[in-house]
């Protein structure tokens, strides 16, 4: 059998990985083509549909103000999302840059890491909360008070991977055949270290989810009228026992975005780990 259609096998019987893609696929679709098929919008305010139940009409039911659920949901979808991916490709810029130099330089080493054990001695959620009481609510504030908080773990995952890699027989038989330092930290370590940055970052975007949710739960997340997951949520605290439904399908939405990139993430690091456990 070829390397590729061993790949393929692999892949098919890896049950959390393919789990894990399905939903993160659904979840983007949903976030993507949603908005463009559902007719109603996620802003019009009908009073006189005030916490309808779900219905033909209206899916997934109204909210206190008579706005449609699902559109709200569906417009959620989309804001945690790109709020997750943003947080990911900001966090594993920065972290696979500081990682880099401290792991193959020793003077930025004990710098660098210093300062990131400084961060991770603070909760994530903890970090935000403070920042975005200076900052104000703001998506892009949440976006930057994320990144800082998650790209510590980041750097320390690249650092590891870049401190095994350069200790590697090729690495050494690369510098006696005179290859540049530039060659060798493009063309050779970061390809080897990119199999756990990328596991990592599934991670990332499942722990941007659930804290930018809590964040606007609390009010310090993205603005109203945004129709963020947490603040739906929120508005739901003083009618969950007359509107379940406000409870149920932003919770549902919620659990299955974080559980699609947890499963995905387990799944790439049974898939990219070379040794397999018993």
């Amino acid at each position: 059998m070829s390397a590729l259609g061993a790949t393929e096998m692999e892949v098919l019987k890896n049950r959390r990985l393919l789990a894990g893609s399905l939903i993160t696929v659904f979840m983007i679709l949903s976030a993507v083509l949603g908005p463009l098929l559902l007719k109603t919008s996620a802003y019009t305010i009908n009073i006189n549909e005030r916490l309808m139940k779900p219905s033909a009409l209206h899916w997934f039911g109204t909210d206190t103000l008579g706005r449609d659920l699902c559109a709200r949901v569906i417009h959620g979808a989309g804001i945690s999302l790109a709020a997750a991916f943003t947080v990911g490709f900001i966090t594993g810029t920065l972290g696979l840059l500081l990682g880099l130099a401290a792991g193959l330089n020793r003077f930025l080493d004990k710098i660098l890491m210093r300062i990131c054990d400084g961060v991770k001695a603070i909760p994530p959620v903890l970090l935000a909360i403070a920042m975005m009481s200076l900052l104000g609510a703001d998506l892009w504030n949440v976006i930057f008070c994320l990144s800082l908080a998650y790209t510590p773990n980041m750097a320390r995952l690249v650092r590891g991977a870049a401190l095994v890699v350069r200790e590697e027989p090729y690495i050494e038989a690369m510098k006696a055949l005179g290859a540049g330092r530039g060659r060798i930290i493009f063309f050779h370590i970061v390809p080897n270290i990119m199999s756990p940055l990328v596991v990592q970052l599934s991670f990332v975007f499942a722990s941007s989810i659930i804290t930018e949710a809590s964040l606007s739960f609390l009010g310090a997340g993205a603005p109203v009228p945004q129709p963020s997951w947490g603040s739906i949520l929120s508005e739901a605290r003083g009618v969950i026992y007359q509107a379940r439904w406000m409870v149920i399908f932003p919770g549902i939405y919620t659990g299955l975005a974080v559980l699609g990139f947890n499963l995905l993430g387990d799944g790439l690091r049974d898939l990219l780990n070379p040794v397999k456990s018993n």
